[in-house]
């Protein structure tokens, strides 16, 4: 396995698991974030250097005001909790998505956490908020539209190169494997662009039940995979 091999992972059933034990969804949800402490934690004994957890999608913004406020509310929690971790851990942590209608506070304790970074971490750490796969192309497409409109760049100077470049993701690998908890069958408008060429792999566990032997299967999966790339043109 090579040494930048990136996972990213659709942390679904968080609501489900709560259903089937007659709990609030916020339960879930609680758990869920225990389940994704537990793989970030583990993740790098299994040769991840990149991991990126989908948290809070632009259409999560749709659910009821108190189920996102508490979501928020765990994200705040983890960071003023575990910045000192992630240093002690030497994780390197980014989030990626729209920060612009997040409340001040939260942007502050991001900052705060991002800014700890260092040169040889065991782990990179994306945590995919407030994201949505089409909305960041379109917002790629836009910053590049209005370089070409000031002149700095022409039409013909953008290839997939520099198409990545205005992504959130600037800077990040490409997902390797893409793993999906709850049995759905679909990516969800995550990571659209930077999935092209990742492996797909489907596992009908709730995210909260989800836990290091699961993560295990799925790459071993993975790693019995032949992967074929097709030709990249630009």
């Amino acid at each position: 396995m090579n040494s930048s091999f990136h996972v990213a992972i659709i942390m679904d059933g968080n609501g489900r698991w709560a259903k089937k034990r007659g709990k609030l969804r916020i339960d879930g949800h609680k758990k869920g974030a225990e389940a994704a402490k537990k793989i970030i934690e583990i993740a790098p004994q299994y040769g991840i250097r990149t991991l990126s957890l989908f948290s809070f999608s632009t259409e999560n913004w749709l659910r009821p005001k108190s189920e996102v406020s508490f979501l928020m509310n765990l994200l705040r929690n983890y960071l003023a909790e575990n910045l000192m971790t992630l240093q002690k851990e030497q994780i390197n942590f980014r989030v990626v998505g729209d920060r612009s209608n997040l409340s001040k506070d939260l942007v502050l304790l991001i900052e705060k956490a991002e800014a700890i970074q260092q040169k040889t971490p065991k782990l990179n750490l994306n945590l995919v908020l407030n994201y949505g796969g089409q909305q960041d192309i379109v917002q790629a497409c836009q910053h590049l539209a209005f370089k070409v409109q000031k002149g700095e760049i022409s039409p013909g100077d953008i290839d997939t190169g520099l198409f990545a470049e205005h992504l959130y993701t600037k800077g990040i690998s490409e997902p390797d494997l893409l793993i999906r908890t709850s049995g759905e069958q679909r990516v969800s408008n995550f990571l659209l662009w930077q999935m092209a060429y990742s492996e797909l792999y489907f596992t009908k566990k709730l995210w909260p039940d989800f836990c290091e032997a699961d993560l295990q299967k799925a790459i071993i999966d993975f790693q019995q995979r032949d992967r074929r790339y097709g030709v990249r043109f630009g």
